[in-house]
């Protein structure tokens, strides 16, 4: 057997560049690039070999941990999991800065390769620059904390080790049914020891996505179910997209008359305007989904998690409807007591139509009022001005909120009218992307999307600080076409990092910041369960020692052009239709639009709701009162 001698670090970088996927007759390399912080991690092991040993991946600089690792993540997500960016940082609080990205990508079930620089192999130089000695087990480093983030995790203490755990690796990054964030923690000693690796290891290696095919016997059940429905519903999951199912769901959805319902990850599988798109379902879905999910008496969930926020805690289906779940992972078919159909979307959804031998829903008028009702209601939505109702629940605190904002930042626009603007200001074939706080909630709601898997919405980890780095992970897969991040103020200050990336790789995002002045979704969260404001408010501290005073006046604009971004503030429709007019001239640079928006100007629930920690025992009556409907609730939802 051939054999070439390198280091660690070196066969590394060349197995990375000879991984292939394949799918429906399409082979392109699987690894795009690399994403790098250097650290005494990584710099020099690493580092040297992406020098000597890279031909086709690319590099780019990070700025921040886990920004960059999210730009990543929203890379894979926009690719269909079919390509991947790999991350790598130093060890310690660099490597410990990718442990909340790991999370997102694993929760959202997508791929995503992280490298962090370990403490030494040898253990000779203990304890080295930012090691945590353990003193009951010396085996253990920042990276164990990966563990339970990622779904799979190794770490090469000899050079020769590299070679299954590479394999292995692959093989959950190219698994559809368990795929999400692989750890290969890389000791800095051995990153550059050698080994006479096996030529055979640097072969091109091809990952053949198989479409799982249905048991004949699941179809059989599954159809037998469906055929009984009086009041079917489809929804339309992640896994729709992911499959590259859309054709499949809208011919499924067409011949049997089922409307369907869309999950964040689904949304934009096919285009709003479809005349059985029902929206949003769940917590953050809109009146006509909750509606006509409120009656189903069958389910068909089509690659969805079945996640609280889809089901509104398990409250917004019926206690005797039944499930069908058609779904790549045995796991998650078997949610909700259903009929699971273990299989891809793209083969199971043609043979479970086929068997259902001419079925057709028995609606009438049904779906086309709910619809009917929702677009009256996304107009009034997108109209409101300030003094108009804005507030979705009325009280004096809130009110008051509002009107304080406005005198101390001169603003008076509303979230969700601002939001209807830019949906429609945009192109078609433009994507969005977000994560946080309440514009997921509106967006899924309110986002009409005009063209297909133009909707990337992270909302399995919902993690602040997603948006920006995830929207330049995504303008990595689009190439020319525009992205825009939608992200709140709170999201922002967490995480911006990657902006300056933006600008150093001439990419344009543009980041709309909608700017309340608060962390206002978990505000609403806190005051509409009976609690008084508590730290989710920008404020200066006043008089009184809590943080009651005026409204803080960050120009979020002028932070971006610092960067060399350009800024743009907002304070009219006119000037944000304005301002997305101008921007769209722009190629080389990101663009930031500081849009001032009242609190409390966001969508309310439309028939669903949300389990959360509600107080049994409160000196303060309105929490009594919302511990009251939390048991009301939780009587009727469903128990597994």
């Amino acid at each position: 057997m051939k054999t070439v001698r390198l280091t660690m670090a070196q066969a590394l970088v060349r197995f990375l560049e000879n991984q292939y996927i394949a799918y429906d007759g399409i082979e392109h390399r699987f690894v795009e690039g690399v994403i790098m912080l250097p650290g005494h991690g990584n710099v020099v092991g690493l580092g040297q070999a992406l020098r000597q040993e890279r031909h086709n991946l690319k590099v780019w600089q990070g700025k921040n941990e886990q920004g960059m690792a999210h730009t990543a993540v929203a890379f894979a997500k926009q690719m269909k999991r079919k390509k991947i960016i790999a991350v790598t940082s130093s060890v310690g609080p660099g490597a410990a800065n990718m442990v909340t990205a790991a999370a997102t990508a694993t929760a959202n079930n997508i791929p995503v390769l992280i490298l962090p620089g370990d403490v030494y192999a040898c253990r000779q130089p203990d304890p080295v620059l930012q090691q945590i000695e353990q003193t009951n087990d010396l085996s253990i480093s920042t990276n164990d904390a990966f563990r339970p983030v990622c779904r799979y995790w190794d770490r090469i203490v000899r050079p020769e080790q590299l070679m299954s755990a590479m394999i292995s690796a692959f093989r959950v990054l190219t698994d559809p049914a368990n795929t999400g964030a692989v750890c290969i923690a890389i000791p800095q000693d051995v990153e550059g020891e050698a080994y006479d690796y096996p030529e055979t290891f640097f072969a091109k290696r091809v990952y053949r996505l198989a479409r799982r095919v249905p048991d004949a016997e699941a179809i059989e059940e599954a159809a037998a179910v469906i055929k009984a429905a009086k009041k079917p519903l489809l929804i339309c999951g992640g896994g729709v997209r992911y499959s590259e199912a859309h054709g499949e769901f809208r011919a499924f959805a067409e011949a049997t008359g089922i409307p369907f319902g869309e999950t964040q990850a689904g949304k934009s599988a096919l285009l709003f305007d479809h005349p059985l798109n029902l929206g949003g379902i769940g917590v953050t879905g809109c009146s006509a989904a909750n509606e006509i999910a409120r009656e189903a008496d069958v389910v068909i969930g089509v690659g969805t998690r079945y996640t609280d926020f889809t089901t509104a805690s398990k409250w917004l289906f019926r206690e005797d409807a039944k499930f069908v779940n058609v779904n790549v992972s045995d796991f998650q078919a078997m949610k909700l007591d259903a009929v699971p159909v273990v299989a891809d979307a793209k083969r199971a959804l043609p043979l479970l139509l086929a068997a259902l031998d001419g079925y057709c829903a028995p609606y009438t008028t049904e779906v086309q009022e709910a619809r009917d009702r929702w677009f009256r209601e996304l107009d009034r939505l997108r109209g409101i001005e300030y003094g108009e109702g804005y507030v979705p629940e009325v009280n004096d605190a809130n009110a008051a909120s509002a009107d304080r904002f406005a005198k101390d930042l001169d603003a008076t626009l509303t979230q969700t009218t601002v939001l209807g603007a830019i949906n429609l200001a945009i192109d078609p074939d433009d994507v969005v992307i977000g994560a946080s706080g309440s514009l997921p909630g509106d967006m899924q709601r309110m986002w009409c999307a005009r063209g297909v898997d133009t909707y990337n919405m992270e909302y399995g980890y919902s993690c602040m600080g997603y948006e920006i780095s995830g929207a330049l992970g995504v303008k990595y897969a689009i190439g020319d076409r525009d992205v825009y991040a939608m992200a709140g103020d709170g999201s922002f200050v967490m995480l911006h990092s990657e902006l300056l990336t933006a600008v150093q790789e001439h990419k344009k995002i543009n980041v709309c910041l909608f700017n309340n002045a608060s962390f206002g979704c978990i505000n609403n969260l806190q005051v509409g369960h009976g609690n008084d404001t508590l730290c989710t408010e920008l404020r200066f501290r006043g008089e009184d020692g809590e943080h009651s005073g005026a409204f803080m006046p960050v120009d979020f604009a002028k932070i971006a052009e610092g960067y060399g971004a350009k800024g743009y503030t907002i304070r009219s429709i006119n000037e944000l239709l304005a301002a997305i007019r101008d921007a769209k001239t722009i190629k080389d640079r990101p663009v930031l639009f500081d849009i001032r928006v009242l609190p409390k100007s966001m969508t309310e629930g439309y028939g669903s709701w949300w389990r959360v920690g509600d107080t049994e025992v409160s000196e303060n009556p309105r929490n009594l009162k919302a511990y009251a409907d939390h048991l009301e609730h939780v009587k009727d939802a469903r128990k597994y």
